[in-house]
């Protein structure tokens, strides 16, 4: 999932990176969409998805920095179950390794939601190459084997 006012589809890089990392880790992609930059239409896109059985994990991309438009992080924070601290933590750490500093501005988390693991990070490309590539990816067969019944 893309949060954002200006993208579509046709033009999320991000969003598109996000799912071809995905698919050459082995996962499937079940849908894919944007949301606009809006606490409220976030939370009820993750709510429907997690009550879906069909999907097992949640990546959102965007929205998860400091500029007022920014809401990701708390419309998951608030629905998160368990939160997966150490996600947030090694991104920030590998993001600075690459762009200094300006990692600690960085909101991205993840944790559970019912039997559905919620990842958010930020939107760019590089971004997502990262988290996607060096954590979720390798991760989410595990995680989501831990939260089946």
């Amino acid at each position: 999932m893309t949060v954002s006012d200006t993208r579509t589809l046709a033009d999320d890089r991000s969003g598109d990176r996000a799912c071809e990392i995905l698919r050459e880790g082995g996962h499937e992609i079940r849908e894919r969409e944007i949301v606009r930059d809006d606490r409220h239409a976030i939370a009820a896109v993750i709510r429907a998805a997690a009550a879906n059985p069909e999907i097992d994990a949640i990546v959102l991309t965007g929205g998860t920095g400091l500029a007022p438009r920014d809401v990701t992080h708390e419309a998951v924070a608030d629905l998160l179950e368990r939160r997966i601290d150490g996600f947030g933590e090694l991104f920030r750490m590998l993001s600075f390794e690459e762009i200094g500093s300006a990692a600690m501005l960085s909101r991205a988390i993840a944790g559970t939601l019912g039997r559905t693991a919620v990842f958010a990070l930020p939107g760019s490309t590089a971004a997502v190459e990262l988290g996607v590539r060096r954590l979720v990816a390798p991760e989410l067969g595990h995680l989501v084997g831990l939260l089946r019944p």
